[in-house]
Formats: C-alpha cells, structure tokens, sequence
C-alpha cells in the first residue's frame, strides 16, 4: 500500500470516528454475506415516530417491514435492521447498520448502564469498560463476578482480541471518546460499530433520562421504555407543582487546586434544583464555553454564596465529604458561609452519576432538602 492510498484511508477512518456507527463486518455475530437481501432502501417508507417530549439529541424513526432509523445530529444514523432481515439496497452511505438482536454490547460509556438496568436488559451488555469495584449498580457489579460481564478495557484501551473473539456487536462510547479518535478509527475498523452516548449534552434533565428510548429501540423494548420515561415525567411534574420554599441553593466542589466549581446557571442540575423549589445563587453566571461549570476562586465564591440557605457538595468530581470538619479542610473560610453555621450542608451520593434514571429522585431529594421535608433520601446525605 502507498503512501497516498494510506493517507486516504486514514482520513476515512478518522471521519468515521465521528459518527454514530460503522459497518459490520468479521466481528458480527453473522456474516453479512449470509444474510437475506433486504428491500430497497426507497421502498421502506416512514410510518411512524417515537415521541420525544424533552431530548433534543435523538430522533427514532419507524420504517416498513420493522425497519428503525435512530438519528443524532451531531453524529450519524443508525438503522435497526429486524432479526432475519438484511441489509437495504441502496442503503446511503451515511447510514450504518445494526442487526438485531443485540446482544453483545461493550459498554464504556458508564452512565448508560442505568438505562439497561430500568429496561432489564443488563444481560445484553457483554462486555464493560469499568471493572466491578467500580460500579454503583449492583445488576453490572453482580453480572461482572459471576462471569456474565467481561471487563474490556477502559474507553481509551479496549481489548480489541477479546470484543473480537467473543463478537462484540456495538461498542458504546461516551463523548471522552472524541479526545481519542484513534480508538474509534480501530473499533471501526474492525467491524465493530460505534455509538456515541450523548444524553449528557441534553439541558432539560427529562432530556437526559429520555434517552432511554434509544436503548429501548435497540433492545426491541420500546414500550417499556416509553412507560418509564412518562412514570418519571409525571413523578418530576408533581413535585413541580408542590409549593416552593424559595431557599437559596449553591451546588459546586473544591478543586485540587483550591478553585470551586459551580454549575453555570442554564445547567441541567440548576433546573433540577429550581423544580424542586430553590433559588440558585449564581442566577446569572455564563461564561463564553460549551462548559457546563465554571471555575471561580474561594473569596468569588464565598461573596456570592455566603449567604446561601443551603450548601450542596457535589461528590461526582472530587469524591464524597461526610462531615463539616472534612469541608473546612478544603478552606477554612467555610466557617463563616450561613448554611455553615446552621448545618444544612448535604453531598451527593457517588452513585449519582451512574444513575441517570434517577434524576426525577434527586429532584425529589432536592425537594425535601430545601423544604425541610420528611422521607429517606437516596442520592443526598447531610454533613454532621
């Protein structure tokens, strides 16, 4: 191969990687030579689509003959192809394939695991880009030490041997997957398709938690999936609608570097904390970044938060704090912050952000915090 010819494929490989999938080939569970000639491409007419009331990032629509069409903009479609069936003719060229079933997912995109756990569909991730004493959800840790679930190497190292050997059919990949594109250009290359998880770039936290009727469409369980999303609309819509307390609200975490890190004010979580009733601090903040935080220093901080009713640790980043003396070791200017001196300082849990499907029970959380209110907490403990 020259020099010139390598070039091109490297640069086919490396626009690939940007995508939502690529074709299968070796690595599929069957051969796509083996398979059925499918019908004309123009001939699978829409009839049908699947309702997205919150997302912005996805789009499922239903095809003759059983046929699915999943678009994310920012990336590519991906059509569904129904077991038995094969591949259209005339199919375009930015249109990738996925047989179903499928059932041998590499699952490095960590915070989507909690969808296949709500659908039941644990058992259809085969391989796991977290080790098990890194998982908060007990169905991935539990299918990982009994053997179910293979350990494939992180996002950025997969073993491309094993997802080859044992047939991977569609590696799932979170957006850190953009800072190496060579690993996509490999998986790719391999036949292996790929597809990026991008719930975390919807600004409504419905947004976020709908994205479960992707992988309701990729597992053939749309109808479930559409049940769970509503139960969690309406639980959200409920507490919506309880009165509000109006407290004053700060969400953010000491850096390494002694910065602290808030949520800019049109973030999905400053939306979760103002369905629940409070009142952000940093109303106004934006910054000129497709960042969803902003790094300020301490004495910035404590002017605009000083006064806050309630303080909110989040542990996502920096790990979890359980006291108010471990708080005070990150600046001593805590001591002086008014929710401080009332203690009503709480921290998220660390299965927080492996559990997107839980967002309607933060907000619940959320709401019992800021109005002083009764029931157990699931995602949120106070710091004594």
């Amino acid at each position: 191969m020259n020099g010139r010819i390598a070039k091109k494929i490297g640069a086919l490989l490396l626009c690939a990687a940007f995508c939502v999938l690529s074709a299968a080939c070796g690595g599929a569970k069957t051969a796509e030579t083996d398979r059925p000639e499918g019908p004309a491409w123009s001939s699978l007419s829409e009839i049908g689509r699947t309702p997205v009331r919150c997302a912005t990032e996805f789009s499922i629509t239903q095809l003759m003959d059983g046929y699915e069409l999943i678009t994310v903009p920012a990336t590519g479609k991906l059509l569904l192809v129904p077991e038995g069936m094969g591949k259209p003719v005339g199919l375009p060229d930015d249109v990738i394939v996925l047989y179903r079933p499928v059932d041998r997912i590499y699952l490095a995109a960590t915070s989507a695991m909690d969808f296949f756990r709500a659908l039941d569909g644990v058992a259809s991730v085969r391989f796991s880009g977290t080790k098990a004493d890194g998982w908060a959800i007990d169905e991935a840790k539990d299918a990982m030490e009994r053997g179910d679930m293979l350990f494939a190497g992180k996002y950025n190292a997969p073993d491309y041997e094993l997802l080859l050997k044992e047939r991977c059919d569609l590696a799932l990949e979170s957006t850190m997957i953009y800072h190496s594109p060579a690993i996509s250009e490999k998986l790719t290359g391999y036949g292996i398709p790929v597809l990026i998880e991008r719930s975390s770039y919807e600004q409504d936290p419905l947004g976020r938690m709908e994205w479960i009727k992707v992988y309701g469409a990729i597992l053939g369980r749309e109808d479930e999936a559409e049940a769970l999303f509503d139960a969690e609309v309406q639980s959200v819509e409920a507490i919506g609608n309880l009165p509000k307390s109006g407290k004053t609200v700060a969400f953010f975490y000491v850096t390494g570097a002694g910065a602290v890190n808030v949520r800019k004010s049109d973030d999905y979580v400053v939306k979760m904390l103002e369905t629940a009733g409070g009142a952000y601090v940093f109303s106004d903040l934006s910054s000129g970044s497709a960042l969803s935080t902003v790094n300020m220093t301490m004495e910035s901080f404590y002017t605009a938060a000083k006064d806050a009713d309630v303080l909110i640790y989040n542990s996502t980043i920096d790990g979890e704090i359980y006291t108010l003396a471990e708080l005070l070791d990150k600046s001593p200017l805590f001591s002086e912050f008014r929710a401080v001196q009332n203690g009503d300082v709480w921290c998220t849990g660390k299965n927080l952000f492996q559990e997107p499907m839980g967002i309607g029970k933060l907000i619940g959380d959320f709401y019992r915090v800021l109005s002083d209110g009764d029931g157990e907490l699931q995602y949120l403990h106070k710091l004594n």
